[in-house]
């Protein structure tokens, strides 16, 4: 279904996208074709908490919830399905958020991001793929005002917006729900298969430390052990400094050399941040996902989130590459930990990381035991690291996958006719046929 995808008959220019699009989609202002929401939660009716995360409008747990009192969401907007938030904050920092969501439940959410709805010719599903696009291709970032380039509903009804004919839109919704179910099932067993190779170099780690005879320590004992925090980003004296910043998907990497976000001097004393030394440890210590948990040796002076937990070992007892590899082994007892032995911790104490106990040979067994797993665990980082890219292509083909086909830079209509209406796994459903006329 991806390959000889024809193109449209006729062609005509468009500014906005700086290509040609198809001669029978009308290109309108945003005014015409969307509206902004302006449903409020009056009297607190709805108390169901959405949230815009990675993309996707997802119900905020209650959880996630604590400290805020009734009366917070006075000022709420009600959403209802079918409906498109933007987030439009700080455009001119981050250039990296996925900020178009599509609502499936009826919920609110905080006013500070944008609701709409879509009007007249467009449809729901065919909006919300548009405005991804806007998103994905960077041309959302040329909008907005103010220092930080905030985004309005004065900037989005100004957006030139495509729009097909309505049996049309339904074809492009139709064949993306499958390219996109398929994409999806592709990255889960690339996925599945990095879990596997990281369980299989656990286990290779685990078994040989529990076939030692070392003693085991509490890492209290070992070394300095803290955490940090992330300064306002409403702040610019506190960013694009000198010293670099870390979040938790370092974790990830096995090895940290490099950073992608710097802070302040002023950051570092104002905000309280940890200067954290080459040769320590990093330890994810929140989160839903795998990182909780995961370790990684830093190579770098850096200061750290808090999200993220240091441990620079004692070099007279620990070497980082074996504390990093004893954690490795100690993956599952750290989750463990962190779930409060089946409550809803979902995290990793400073105390908890204290009271964790490592083998502790002599320095040149550490050594040496590096050395023995260093040919296995290079085995397993490429594989991890090639599968990974493969994850990648698959995610940069789908956003360009998608781009062409909501702009019409190729025609899916003939194979969008071939596939049955219900498909699982897709980021969004076709959820019904249009009936208009």
């Amino acid at each position: 279904m991806f390959r000889d995808l024809p193109s449209y008959a006729g062609a005509k220019s468009s500014e906005f996208w700086q290509a040609c699009v198809p001669e029978s989609w009308q290109e309108v202002p945003g005014l015409a074709v969307i509206e902004e929401n302006r449903n409020k939660n009056a009297d607190l009716a709805e108390k169901q908490v959405l949230s815009l995360s990675f993309g996707n409008v997802v119900v905020k747990p209650v959880e996630m919830q604590r400290g805020l009192v009734p009366e917070s969401y006075e000022g709420y907007q009600v959403l209802e399905p079918g409906d498109i938030v933007i987030r439009p904050t700080d455009l001119q920092n981050d250039q990296r958020s996925i900020r178009v969501g599509f609502v499936k439940e009826r919920g609110i959410i905080t006013s500070a991001y944008i609701g709409l709805r879509a009007t007249g010719d467009w449809e729901p599903e065919y909006a919300y793929l548009y405005l991804s696009v806007v998103d994905s291709s960077k041309r959302i970032y040329g909008m907005g005002s103010g220092l930080r380039q905030q985004l309005g509903w004065a900037d989005i009804k100004r957006i030139p917006c495509l729009v097909p004919p309505v049996e049309e839109q339904a074809a492009i919704v139709k064949y993306l729900a499958h390219a996109n179910a398929r994409i999806n099932n592709a990255i889960a067993a690339k996925r599945r298969l990095i879990s596997l190779l990281e369980e299989q170099q656990r286990v290779r780690v685990r078994t040989l430390l529990m076939g030692s005879a070392w003693p085991l320590w509490p890492l209290g004992h070992l070394g300095r052990i803290g955490n940090g925090s992330t300064p306002s980003r409403s702040n610019p004296a506190y960013w694009d400094g000198n010293t670099p910043w870390l979040n938790s998907s370092v974790v990830n990497l096995g090895v940290v050399d490099s950073a992608d976000q710097f802070v302040t001097a002023a950051a570092l004393t104002e905000c309280h941040l940890p200067m954290v030394e080459p040769g320590s440890v990093l330890v994810g210590i929140t989160g839903q996902g795998k990182t909780r948990g995961m370790s990684a040796v830093l190579r770098i002076r850096a200061t750290i989130n808090q999200h993220l937990a240091f441990i620079t070992p004692r070099a007279s007892r620990m070497r980082a590459e074996f504390l990093h590899l004893a954690l490795t082994a100690g993956y599952d007892e750290l989750r463990r930990i962190s779930d409060g032995n089946g409550g809803t911790k979902g995290a990793l104490t400073i105390a908890d990381l204290k009271a964790f106990k490592v083998p502790l040979p002599a320095l040149d067994e550490q050594r040496q035991f590096v050395m023995d797993m260093s040919d296995s665990a290079a085995e397993t980082v490429l594989a991890v690291e090639r599968t990974t890219r493969e994850i990648e292509l698959l995610q940069e083909f789908r956003t360009r996958l998608v781009a062409d086909v909501v702009t019409g830079q190729v025609d899916v209509r003939a194979v969008a006719a071939t596939l049955p209406d219900a498909v699982e796994g897709g980021a969004w459903h076709y959820r019904r046929r249009l009936t208009r006329a």
